[in-house]
């Protein structure tokens, strides 16, 4: 037989090629042009597939957008800016922080009104722009000025009426607000240690750090030290007042009880009237250092050392020294209370609250929700009555939030509240102990308005348990309780932290109901303190939802809260971040330890 050498196909035209492809090529590459055919000709046929990858990337880039928003204002609000001084056409110095920047178009009322030269200025920048550009300033100093901010246009500078002095001074202090001045003098005892900006500066510097730790152990000594004093009389008190309750105020015990009472009142005014004494060494010491400063416009006030938090001068700092006062603000605010009606500060107490109160509601609502979820998926009867309750858990889901914060106000506050301080707090009769608002009531309210969640995603993950798994636990012998212990609920364990994710995300954003359960616009007192019990269910406590509000709609000064509305936002979105985080964790360990063991 004869053979022949194989042909050789010869190609021709734009497709032609002096090397020879490699093997595989051709099919791997028919593949991916298929795939792409596949998926072009899909995408042709099917428009739902747009719509939906459409409507994908549209809320994606929404909540991008919204995050971005939030972190860019709230992160921006602890950075220090420069202070501008301008000079007005009728001679008024405006001196403090730019913190916006917009333009307008003045009515013409407004510029008939105005000077010739300056209304020319106007009418001018007017025909150049379209609009005139206006500046916020924060021109603090209110206790001088009667504001706090003032707008600024352009058309009502003076000519080189602008300028950033290096030796202005800004002064962030407990109470009345920023000051915006000039160092002149340095005081110690009503004698002048140091003129002069600089010589002051350095003065201040080396002294302001003592003022500091002098007015922390001020706060010790009348908030821990005298807070234990008043403890322990409150808790005397209490205790004679049961006593004669129990027993009568013409008894033997009561009489007792009022010599014991009486001597440790005495025992307990003597170590008051020490700390008293102490506290007022320590405030003289604190009042003795002051500041004479100026205003831009020349007026001269004093400042004590002791009500000034920090102090810089920023037209003088370069960007790592203002990185510095940077991590002192984003510190403060994450570890001190709030002041100057809580504008300024900290919101440590805003998170103490929200976090210890959504741990409680996540206590409090999982058990009850689970337990439910068996009884409706294991245990009940297909009927009426099952179905009548899944109908009503499922439109408990949809009732409004305030609903809820009017049942725990009547149920929890004053009937059951109510109730355990006629049992176990009669001493403390009429004031209120568990009568009216306090974390635990605030829990439980919020428990159940979570508690349809976890019931709907516990039934989803007891449903998606494959019943092969319940009849081989059968025919081994177990009881139905057991097949339930050992091995429904360990499978279904990761749904179950599913709908504990849902209700801590719901519930720790939640305000209307927390306004009538608990919670207040300042309380310096945790819930969790050295004082026995330890913790204390019964106080109100902050919360972040609300503290964002506060500072939103109920703030005198709104452009001063404004910027710690988005820093408490974005920190209210952290801390869910981090919470639910952390559950998300434990879910994937239960998920990979339950799917390993499968056979």
């Amino acid at each position: 037989m004869m053979s022949y050498p194989p042909q050789q196909e010869t190609f021709s035209g734009p497709e032609a090629s002096s090397e020879r492809m490699p093997p595989g090529s051709f099919i791997t590459g028919g593949r991916e042009q298929f795939r792409t055919a596949a998926w072009l000709a899909a995408a042709y046929n099917e428009p739902g597939l747009w719509l939906t990858g459409g409507a994908l990337v549209v809320a994606m880039g929404m909540i991008i957008l919204l995050l971005g928003y939030i972190a860019w204002e709230g992160l921006a609000a602890f950075w220090p800016r420069n202070v501008v001084q301008i000079q007005l056409f009728d001679g008024t110095i405006v001196c403090g922080e730019v913190v916006r920047v917009e333009r307008y178009v003045p009515q013409p009322s407004l510029l008939e009104t105005l000077p010739d030269e300056i209304r020319q200025k106007a009418q001018r920048l007017l025909g150049d722009h379209g609009s005139i550009r206006r500046r916020l300033v924060r021109i603090g100093n209110y206790e001088l000025t009667g504001e706090h901010f003032r707008w600024v246009s352009d058309f009502e500078i003076a000519s080189d009426g602008e300028s950033y002095p290096a030796s202005i001074t800004v002064f962030e202090r407990r109470a009345w607000g920023r000051f915006f001045g000039f160092l002149q003098d340095f005081v110690t005892a009503e004698q002048v240690v140091a003129s002069g900006s600089e010589r002051v500066w350095e003065e201040l510097t080396r002294v302001h750090p003592q003022a500091l730790a002098l007015w922390k152990k001020l706060r010790k000594l009348e908030w821990r030290d005298m807070g234990r004093i008043n403890h322990r009389m409150e808790k005397a008190r209490l205790q004679l007042r049961k006593v004669e309750l129990d027993y009568g105020e013409e008894s033997p015990e009561a009489a007792r009880g009022r010599a014991e009472w009486e001597k440790l009142q005495a025992a307990l005014e003597s170590e008051a009237a020490e700390l008293r004494q102490q506290i007022e060494l320590v405030r003289n010491r604190l009042t003795q250092w002051a500041l004479r400063v100026s205003t831009a416009d020349g007026r001269e006030t004093t400042l004590l050392l002791g009500d000034i938090v920090r102090a810089y001068q920023p037209n003088r700092l370069f960007w790592w020294q203002k990185l510095a006062i940077y991590r002192a603000r984003v510190w403060e605010f994450l570890t001190d209370e709030p002041r100057e009606a809580n504008s300024e500060g900290g919101v440590f107490p805003a998170i103490f609250g929200t976090v210890l109160m959504t741990l409680l509601m996540s206590i409090g609502v999982v058990p009850f929700g689970v337990v439910a979820a068996l009884y409706l998926r294991e245990y009940a009867k297909s009927g009426w009555a099952v179905s009548a309750v899944r109908i009503a858990v499922n439109n408990l889901a949809g009732v409004p939030s305030i609903v809820f914060g009017v049942f725990g106000l009547g149920f929890f506050c004053y009937t059951v509240g109510a109730t355990i301080d006629q049992l176990f707090f009669s001493a403390r009769l009429p004031a209120p102990t568990y009568g009216s608002g306090g974390i635990l009531w605030a829990s439980l309210t919020l428990a159940l308005l979570t508690l349809p969640v976890v019931i709907v995603a516990t039934e989803e993950a007891l449903a998606a348990v494959p019943n092969s798994m319940r009849e081989g636990s059968y025919a081994c012998g177990a009881t139905k309780w057991q097949t339930i212990r050992r091995v429904v609920l360990p499978r279904a364990m990761p749904g179950v932290l599913t709908g504990m994710i849902l209700a801590m995300a719901r519930g720790a954003g939640e305000v209307a109901p927390l306004m009538l359960v608990g919670v207040v616009k300042l309380a310096p007192e945790l819930p969790i303190d050295d004082q026995f019990p330890f913790f204390h269910p019964e106080r109100s406590f902050m919360h972040l939802g609300f503290h964002i509000y506060d500072l939103g709609f109920q703030s005198q000064n709104a452009e001063a809260a404004r910027p710690m509305v988005f820093a408490t936002a974005l920190l209210l979105v952290l801390i869910i971040f981090t919470l639910n985080l952390a559950a998300i964790f434990i879910r994937a360990r239960l998920r990979r330890r339950f799917l390993g063991a499968r056979f």
